[in-house]
């Protein structure tokens, strides 16, 4: 790490090698795409294929199809990353690396303070199948919701080999439920619905890919984990691979369904997934779908709760964040620190907005700007860290121009990571004259 003139060498916290001797992490490749499974499919299957379907019609397929192109040489890019730094840190130790300590706490602040207020949206969204199934209004609603946050806290407070062990359970069980219940609609599938095929013009396409950045979230929450991989260079890539192609199959058989089963209907509905499953199943689709609903929220919440914790003990360790959040960087620690921080910060952001009745879509954008925020540094990063004309530096390349353009059609929602920018700022500076 490169010395400043503000903070002495002496006085600079220590920082763990990122790699120091053979890996002590435990995840297997197939863990890992179940992590992965959780991040990204998450709870954007819920909702999201309708809302996309109002923004831009039978057009918001292309927004779709766009972001799973996308999917491929960004994540591409993480893993090339993971596998080549495996650290706590993620994409704020590359971010370091490549740029230095200040873009690295301003990453590692997006980031971590991103999933605080992502969390609640997931778990509202839950809530709200749940609601639909058996009533009770806004009660059922935050108190599922709450329970969310409770049981993800419990399952990574254990330890990240039992996350990885219940995420693989869960993944299996939703790319059933989901792929399975999907492929049994599609023989309703109506083409007569595809017309007429942009009702709100072209630029409602854009519209819809920005709404739909939240369903592709998550293919930089992994790096985070690198370390606790068995092989770093050899299963991140593999999970990768795997999880690009289920999931992009998933997004687009479920999109493509939504769309020519349910018709007009689609952008009118809250629960397209259950809608689904009652035309595949028959019955109530509300009560069918909750239980995929909630396993799809929970396992979202996992993966995030999981490396957001590491993050924070690395930026603890880094001098990014106080340093008693250090304990649990290492790989095989659990972060129980960091980890709280994570978990109050969820429980405070789902009372504030129970409180103020906002609902779940103000915290979407407001995180969405985070993560595009921290896509392009990370993209940045690696065409500095990754070997030149390799497959990796290449696909940094692809993806630093489509990040770019998210980047700019996220507007106003830039304004959150922009406020945490200078906190982190400001933090480093506190800091650095508090030691000088």
């Amino acid at each position: 790490m490169t010395t400043t003139p503000t903070e002495p060498a002496a006085r600079r916290p220590p920082v763990v090698p990122l790699v120091a001797g053979p890996p002590a992490g435990r995840l297997t490749a197939a863990q890992g795409t179940a992590l992965y499974i959780g991040a990204v499919l998450g709870t954007g299957v819920i909702a999201l294929p309708a809302l996309a379907a109002e923004a831009a019609g039978p057009a918001s397929l292309l927004a779709w199809l766009a972001l799973v192109t996308l999917s491929a040489p960004l994540a591409a890019t993480f893993a090339a990353l993971g596998a080549r730094h495996p650290d706590a840190g993620g994409v704020s130790t590359y971010a370091r690396l490549a740029f230095g300590d200040r873009a690295a706490a301003v990453v590692g602040w997006c980031f971590f303070f991103a999933v605080p207020a992502g969390a609640p949206a997931a778990a509202l969204f839950g809530g709200a199948y749940v609601e639909a199934a058996v009533g009770g209004g806004t009660t059922t609603v935050v108190i599922t919701g709450a329970g969310l946050i409770l049981a993800v806290t419990g399952a990574n407070a254990v330890g990240l080999r039992l996350t990885g062990r219940l995420q693989l359970v869960l993944a299996g069980l939703l790319v059933t439920l989901v792929l399975g219940a999907t492929l049994l609609a599609l023989p309703e599938a109506d083409t007569g619905n595809l017309q007429p095929f942009a009702p709100h013009g072209w630029a409602a396409v854009g519209t819809a890919a920005t709404l739909l950045v939240w369903s592709f979230a998550g293919w930089e929450a992994i790096t985070h984990l690198a370390g606790e991989f068995r092989r770093p260079a050899r299963d991140l890539p593999r999970a990768t691979t795997v999880a690009v192609l289920l999931i992009g199959l998933i997004y687009l058989a479920v999109a493509y369904a939504v769309v020519t089963v349910l018709g007009p209907a689609a952008a009118d509905t809250e629960a397209p997934l259950g809608e689904l499953m009652a035309h595949a199943l028959g019955g109530d689709g509300r009560l069918l779908a909750a239980g995929p609903a909630l396993l799809l929220c929970f396992g979202t919440m996992n993966a995030y709760f999981a490396s957001a914790a590491k993050l924070g003990a690395a930026l603890g360790r880094d001098g990014a964040l106080p340093p008693w959040l250090a304990r649990g960087s290492v790989a095989g620690e659990v972060p129980r620190r960091s980890l709280t921080l994570i978990a109050g910060g969820s429980a405070i952001a789902l009372a504030v907005v129970v409180a103020l009745d906002l609902g779940p879509k103000p915290l979407v954008l407001l995180t969405t700007g985070c993560f595009v925020t921290v896509y392009a540094v990370g993209v940045a990063a690696a065409l500095r860290l990754l070997p030149r004309r390799s497959p990796g530096w290449a696909a940094a390349l692809v993806s630093l121009i489509a990040v770019l353009a998210l980047f700019l059609m996220s507007g106003r929602y830039l304004l959150w990571p922009l406020l945490l920018a200078g906190a982190a700022l400001l933090y480093l500076r506190f800091r650095r004259s508090h030691h000088a």
